[in-house]
């Protein structure tokens, strides 16, 4: 399901909660499908339940899950993930345009890129 990359710089909780996000966003967790509990995945991983709880509550944070008390973390809709994470992903597209028309690339390729992008998914 997830793999930590112990050399990578970010923290453990990070690469958790961005592994557990990338599943909820392709779809290989689906919407309103229970997460993993915080023991099991602790266990599957082999680090502290703390920092699985302080991912999942990072994903609670940015909309991407939701905790019933009692019975777990669950995906959430797409339409719940908050403007705050929308607003983010945006500030760093414009980072990344930005970048790309600084190495040579205009906004048509840009956005022929992003329009091919979409039709290689469908």
């Amino acid at each position: 399901m997830l793999s930590l990359n112990y050399r990578d710089s970010r923290p453990i909780y990070e690469q958790v909660r961005d592994g557990l996000r990338r599943l909820i966003i392709t779809g290989a967790i689906p919407a309103g499908d229970k997460l993993p509990s915080v023991r099991s995945m602790a266990g599957q991983l082999a680090i502290n339940p703390n920092t699985i709880q302080r991912a999942y509550e990072a994903l609670e944070q940015e909309g991407y899950a939701y905790s019933v008390p009692g019975k777990g973390s669950f995906a959430a809709l797409p339409q719940d993930v908050t403007d705050k994470r929308r607003d983010e992903l945006l500030k760093q597209l414009d980072a990344v345009v930005q970048e790309l028309e600084y190495l040579g690339m205009s906004r048509k390729d840009v956005a022929r890129r992003c329009t091919q992008g979409k039709e290689d998914a469908q």
